[in-house]
């Protein structure tokens, strides 16, 4: 392998298992990035909450992840204390930092830090980054999320990604339209089943339902939506996760706010299911639209859309995630990434 070997460091949220059981996408992501880095011959550790189930070296922050006050400041702050703590006794040549807190320690770090924006880079975030300012080295998760905020200290973009192997592809599907994500008004659940009731699609709906805010929108927009043709299933741990994408008609994801990626889309795509989104945030950049989903401009375009999807090749939708979306690509975009970074800082501490 041409490219030298690096020693990295990956800092996950204290949140969830890496990899998580259920619900955790950045641990997901975080699990499948040191694999696919240590495929490619680095030497990786990763701090996290947790049992000890990665393919790298494993520190331990929280020994149970505080799952149950996820939201609260104080876990992620404690975290990113032991964090640097642990890291303190490393000897490595970039930190990947997927934490929120933790970057606040990254001006003190002999090794540079590159931090993944996950979330949203407006308002209060945005004011939080650009105060980092070059203490860090900010990566997009998406041109859309990167346009947003132009004026950060941008290293460059790189897609999340998933494992697509270990996604089961299915060609015949179902009759059922899915939601999958977190109970929040934002990502359009009842938008999802308001579509596919005017579609005459019976839809299941799983994700995350913990956060009082979450359970108040579920009490106040989803219950009252629920029947025969309209079911929540709960949160879906990763085998039920996977069977439910790949033999669903299609995955709803009608966001009603500019969100920077959405990983179950690619994660939809990996078991050739097409997607039906609304126009917002990074859809665009993950969706072809007419070959691996449909992406509606308005909100009555969905069941119009869920009713068109039959046209939508599987295989297609499979093909491109192998070919833009799995770990494999985004791997070597972040190691690339990595070594420049690590050889601009050697040549400015060289220069007298």
């Amino acid at each position: 392998m041409s490219e030298a070997r690096l020693r990295i460091a990956l800092i996950a949220p204290p949140w969830f298992e890496i990899p998580p059981r259920a619900y955790g996408g950045i641990e997901a992501l975080v699990a499948d990035l040191a694999e696919g880095l240590i495929a490619r011959g680095h030497d990786v550790v990763v701090i996290g909450a947790g049992e000890d189930r990665t393919a790298a070296r494993f520190l331990c922050s929280y020994s149970e992840p505080p799952s149950t006050r996820l939201g609260e400041p104080v876990p992620e702050v404690l975290h990113a204390a032991m964090a640097q703590r642990l890291l303190n006794k490393l000897d490595v040549d970039v930190v990947h930092d997927h934490s929120l807190a933790g970057p606040l320690t990254a001006g003190a770090r002999r090794a540079p830090t590159v931090v993944t924006a996950h979330g949203p880079v407006d308002g209060e975030f945005a004011d939080y980054y650009e105060q980092l300012g070059d203490t860090v080295h900010l990566v997009a998760s998406s041109e859309a999320q990167r346009r947003h905020a132009p004026h950060l200290n941008w290293a460059g973009r790189v897609h999340a990604a998933v494992k697509v192997c270990s996604y089961p592809y299915r060609e015949d599907k179902e009759g059922f339209v899915l939601f999958l994500g977190r109970f929040d008004p934002r990502k359009g659940a009842h938008l999802a089943i308001d579509a596919a009731r005017a579609a005459g699609r019976p839809i299941l709906l799983a994700g995350k339902l913990n956060e009082p805010a979450e359970h108040e929108y579920f009490d106040r927009e989803i219950k009252p939506r629920l029947g025969t043709d309209a079911e929540y299933v709960g949160v879906a741990d990763s085998k039920t996760k996977r069977e439910l994408l790949s033999t669903a008609r299609c995955l709803m994801f009608p966001i009603e706010w500019e969100e920077p990626f959405g990983i179950v889309m690619v994660e939809a795509l990996a078991c050739g299911t097409p997607v039906v989104a609304t126009r917002r945030g990074a859809v665009p950049e993950i969706i072809k639209n007419g070959v691996t989903g449909k992406i509606c401009d308005r909100t009555d375009d969905l069941a119009a859309a869920v009713d068109e999807v039959h046209n939508i090749s599987p295989a297609a939708c499979r093909a491109d995630a192998l070919a833009h979306f799995d770990v494999a690509t985004m791997t070597a975009l972040y190691a690339q990434l990595y070594d420049r970074i690590r050889t601009t800082r050697s040549s400015q501490s060289a220069t007298p």
